[in-house]
């Protein structure tokens, strides 16, 4: 018996009881079976109590195994009603980007989930990848990214994605797209964005074309570049046909927030520390909000509310 109760810690309370009570289910069938005729005929010596608690027990054991749909739930997505009343409660908290360097178990998805308004994840490490890492396989896919993006989507925390990109050539820019597409694209997210950084092409603007045509092609909506103003305008990154345009300027990177980025660029989000600290998570994290000179509940609606 000792067994079947300890299973109450894995299974719901429903199953457990029917692990348990399955093997008397039997037995209480075929005793049925082959004493009714002398049930029927003792009838007027037993106890009429006992009679309609020996049938009461069957009846409860024979609905307890019927078949119910809820015995095998089917998957669902986040309720999008949910989502958003959630995020736009939220708004004023700052999105945060992770990747495979923070651990999921060092962080408390619960607080965590109660202090941001977004979530944008690492889903692909870049086709520079020689070796796996303690964040990524050999193939650039992000070791964390299924357990962060599946933690935040069950407590209704909109989700973005995001992909490093440094191939070589357009053939490894097209490829990376697609291992990062197909590994993105089962959860929905609301955004693709392409993190640029790194120069990895004689003609990096060639390559990020290829990467974001790519991903166009796939079925990719919604698709925006990560790039620093000066790196952009060192490698002529044209962010024309991208839908959206993600900045980091850190100021001093203390932490907080110093002071909107100078720039004439059409941004909507701006990436202002590498160093914040929110409940949940006790190491650094990348902090972002959305830009001071756009309408706030506009631009996150178009940014993590219409995947």
């Amino acid at each position: 018996i000792i067994p079947y109760f300890k299973s109450f810690r894995a299974l719901e309370w429903k199953n457990a009881l029917k692990s348990f009570l399955n093997p008397f289910f039997e037995y209480f069938f075929w005793f049925f079976l082959i004493f009714k005729v002398k049930l029927w005929d003792m009838r007027k010596k037993i106890n009429p109590l006992i009679l309609f608690g020996f049938f009461g027990i069957m009846i409860f054991i024979l609905i307890l195994n019927r078949p119910r749909f809820e015995d095998h739930p089917v998957k669902t997505k986040s309720n999008i009603a949910q989502v958003e009343t959630q995020a736009l409660h939220n708004i004023d908290k700052p999105v945060i980007d992770v990747s495979g360097w923070q651990r999921p178990e060092e962080i408390n998805y619960d607080t965590l989930s109660q202090n941001i308004s977004g979530a944008i994840v690492r889903v692909h490490s870049g086709a520079q990848t020689s070796k796996e890492n303690d964040a990524s396989y050999v193939n650039g896919v992000d070791k964390a990214f299924k357990t962060h993006i599946t933690e935040f989507q069950k407590r209704n925390v909109p989700v973005a994605v995001y992909a490093y990109v440094a191939g070589k050539n357009v053939q490894e820019m097209e490829k990376a797209a697609e291992v990062f597409y197909n590994a993105s694209s089962p959860y929905s997210p609301s955004y693709y964005w392409l993190d640029v950084e790194e120069k990895t092409m004689s003609n990096m603007n060639d390559g990020v074309e290829a990467f974001r045509a790519k991903l166009e092609s796939l079925g990719a909506k919604n698709i925006g570049i990560y790039v620093g103003v000066y790196f952009m305008e060192e490698h002529s990154i044209d962010t024309d046909k991208f839908t959206s345009v993600w900045i980091p300027s850190y100021g001093s990177d203390s932490g907080f927030y110093e002071a909107t980025p100078k720039t004439d660029l059409d941004y909507d989000i701006h990436q202002y520390t590498s160093k914040g600290k929110i409940a949940g998570f006790d190491h650094d994290l990348d902090i972002n909000v959305i830009s001071a000179l756009k309408n706030k509940e506009e631009t996150f609606r178009k940014l993590f509310l219409k995947p």
